[in-house]
């Protein structure tokens, strides 16, 4: 069980989507741990604000992992820093940066068709 798109092949598990969006947020400067709807801190510890995150990337991470969607223009803003991002992080033959690329792809085919990415 994992979970998988609309418009493309890419797939994870769920905790193998977490660690993908975690060294995505970490590139980016954001601990994504630390933020709120993420945060496994102690219920007294304030979880950091999505208010003041800039990165085009933050439609991807601060995004449910089991359902929901992307709009086409979150897709289109996400899509380009996505593959900026993965050829950063990623070598040639890393799982992760497979599957990145082919949801980036899908990103883009979901947005040149006018309709949502899913997530299912």
């Amino acid at each position: 069980m994992g979970l998988d798109f609309s418009h493309t092949d890419a797939q994870w598990s769920y905790g193998g989507f977490h660690r993908f969006r975690t060294a995505i947020a970490a590139h980016e400067g954001i601990d994504l741990n630390q933020m709120h709807g993420f945060a496994r801190l102690a219920d007294d510890t304030p979880k950091l604000s999505w208010d003041t995150v800039t990165t085009p990337l933050k439609p991807l991470l601060n995004h449910s992992d089991c359902d929901g969607e992307l709009t086409p223009d979150e897709c289109r803003q996400v899509a380009p820093r996505l593959r900026e991002v993965i050829d950063a992080v990623w070598p040639e033959d890393c799982y992760d940066r497979q599957s990145g690329l082919e949801l980036a792809d899908g990103m883009e085919a979901a947005a040149a068709a006018g309709v949502p990415l899913q997530f299912c």
